[in-house]
């Protein structure tokens, strides 16, 4: 006789069928970040599940951060790290330690997705010029070398998705007169997804999704219309950092992106557990007219 958990399994295969189908040969933009950039163990399930939707005919794109790696190097090298208004202050000094730690993650990321078995190429946004951006301002303060993304030329992505590699990106741009700029990964995602027509863009950081009372852990909302969400903006449900998020979910949608997703990285296999299950584990934001799936 079959033992049950042999059968639980297959079944859990069954369930992701439909998704496989779905969302075959269609990109996905996962935008990597938070503190399953800096836990190993976590770092590894974040690219055993990127490696898998490759590997079922996803056709994935990685946007990463490294916020918390610069701000360590920053105070490594004796610089202390200034904000203003959420946004890094980013001098001539502090930006030549965010290229190098960025371009660091950046490769590690492509080992140990090689390591997985899939040929991945890391690139920042200067390749190709990728990101083309202007410099950004704090409510008119200059805050230096944060840049605005102002065209995206997708180009390399698609010739590295064609020639069946794995692209992963740094968010460093470029101006009009080549120089560098640290770019906000949410931002660069993004506008990303939006260049290159994504089915899917998925924000891996720390928090679980987006909830109708963030005192309220049982009101985690699975599934958001642009309307809800715009109106939980509206109505202040949600305030600080997850504005922004979710700000740029709904640009996004607005652009031609199908699916937003906001996941908890802190939890091992979120991106299978949100795209190849009935209930998912964050939340989904989606088009008004879009036809809602099976979940909680």
């Amino acid at each position: 006789m079959v033992k049950q958990e042999y059968l639980h399994k297959a079944e859990t295969l069954i369930e992701a069928l439909p998704y496989i189908q779905r969302f075959n040969r269609k990109i996905m933009v996962v935008k990597y970040g938070g503190s399953a950039m800096i836990d190993e163990e976590l770092k590894k399930n974040v690219i055993k599940d990127v490696v898998l939707l490759k590997l079922v005919g996803f056709k994935p794109i990685i946007v990463h951060g490294g916020g918390k790696e610069i701000s360590r190097w920053v105070g490594k090298v004796g610089m202390e790290p200034r904000f203003v208004r959420g946004l890094r202050v980013t001098d001539a000094e502090t930006m030549e330690v965010a290229e190098m730690v960025l371009n660091k993650v950046n490769k590690e990321l492509v080992s140990l997705a090689q390591s997985l078995g899939v040929k991945a190429v890391g690139i920042s946004g200067k390749d190709g010029c990728l990101l083309q951006v202007e410099r950004k301002t704090a409510d008119g303060e200059d805050i230096g070398f944060v840049g605005e993304i102002r065209h995206v030329e997708p180009k390399i992505l698609y010739d590295l998705l064609e020639k069946d590699f794995l692209p992963i990106v740094c968010p460093i741009g470029m101006d009009a007169d080549f120089q560098s700029y640290n770019v906000n990964a949410d931002d660069a995602a993004s506008a990303i997804a939006e260049a290159v027509d994504a089915e899917k863009l998925a924000f891996l950081s720390d928090i679980e999704g987006v909830y109708y009372d963030k005192e309220d852990p049982d009101s985690l909302i699975s599934e958001l219309t642009v309307t809800e969400a715009e109106q939980l903006i509206r109505e202040g449900h949600v305030g600080g950092g997850m504005i922004p998020k979710l700000q740029n979910c709904i640009d996004a949608i607005a652009e031609g992106v199908n699916r937003v997703h906001i996941l908890d990285g802190r939890i091992p296999h979120c991106l299978l557990l949100e795209f190849f299950t009935n209930t998912g584990i964050g939340t989904a934001i989606l088009r008004d007219e879009a036809e809602k799936y099976s979940r909680k």
